[in-house]
């Protein structure tokens, strides 16, 4: 296993302070603190090559794990072991081999080309000059930044900014890579693009990946397994798949009609969802959905109908509620 976190902990000591004048003046004499959990004894395994999809809402603690498995925070209580090394040491074998990008975060020097970017990189992490122009010339082209690469970056777009800071991160080839938002605040054209190439890095180079990321087209399309954690505790570790069924007892049958029929009469078959002219939204119990589906093609005149999963979207949000 490439990446090992076993009872990962991270505790921040949090001031409370009662609203008003008097509480003001109270707390510089006396603070009361408390223990804000951000993560909350975690525990997973990835293999090499596997591409994660790490959700959760905001203030679940997907960051925090992030910070803690690239070095950047040192976990309260916990292992953590990602390539054979400890993050917390940051030694420079293990900095070289893994990247972090967060898509908030600008790690571009704002008022030079993204290119003088690249080349600082190329010094930092001592990549040779036949693999930085290989490595370099060969991300711009399936990016398409010839052009970008030289503008100051203050005048790049957004969608633009990001696939310069993946060629920034990606430079040094890493083994392992840690994905924050990467598409956030980007249109679906330029969010498609990034997850093409994320998709390619992961094939070509077999690199573990992690991906956070609140747009479930992320997921769904780059991840085959996900882990989902919520205030700091993990809810769920397995296939996307297995999420599916266990979290939902029911599928959506979809289906229009030349003639719409009464709705009574369609609700003895499940609940309807959606009623209005030509179209007509079921939810059948699972294990039901083929006997519904006959009984509905033999009762009416149906011009089409699809049987749908759940939207992922809503299985997440089921999962929280339920937690």
């Amino acid at each position: 296993m490439l990446i090992k976190v076993k009872n990962l902990c991270k505790y921040y000591q949090v001031h409370k302070k009662e609203p008003g004048f008097a509480s003001s003046v109270k707390s510089f004499f006396h603070r009361t603190y408390f223990d804000a959990k951000a993560v909350d004894d975690i525990s997973f395994t990835i293999n090499q090559g596997e591409l994660i999809g790490f959700i959760g809402p905001n203030g679940a603690g997907k960051t925090t794990t992030l910070k803690c498995l690239s070095g950047l925070l040192y976990p309260t209580h916990g292992e953590v072991s990602v390539l054979g090394f400890s993050p917390s040491k940051r030694e420079y074998d293990y900095l070289r081999q893994i990247a972090l990008v967060m898509g908030q975060k600008n790690q571009l020097w704002w008022d030079l080309p993204a290119y003088d970017s690249f080349l600082l990189n190329q010094v930092i992490y001592g990549i040779s000059d036949h693999q930085f122009h290989e490595t370099v010339n060969e991300l711009m082209e399936l990016l398409d930044l010839n052009e970008v690469s030289k503008i100051p970056v203050r005048k790049l777009s957004l969608g633009q900014r990001m696939k310069c800071e993946l060629v920034t991160a990606l430079l040094h080839r890493p083994k392992v890579l840690f994905l924050d938002e990467p598409t956030i605040g980007l249109d679906v054209v330029m969010q498609k693009n990034i997850r093409d190439f994320i998709k390619m890095y992961n094939q070509k180079y077999n690199a573990t990946i992690m991906l956070t990321s609140h747009y479930m087209e992320d997921v769904k399309e780059l991840c085959d397994r996900v882990i989902i954690i919520d205030h700091g505790k993990l809810l769920f570790d397995g296939r996307l798949d297995d999420i599916v069924k266990k979290y939902t007892s029911h599928k959506v049958l979809s289906m229009s009609f030349d003639r719409l029929p009464e709705r009574l009469t369609l609700e003895e078959f499940g609940s309807v969802l959606e009623y209005e002219q030509h179209l007509v939204r079921i939810s059948v119990q699972r294990e039901k959905t083929s006997y519904v589906v006959g009984k509905l093609l033999e009762t009416y005149q149906i011009d089409d109908l699809n049987i749908e999963e759940v939207k992922i979207e809503e299985i997440i949000r089921e999962v929280f509620n339920k937690e």
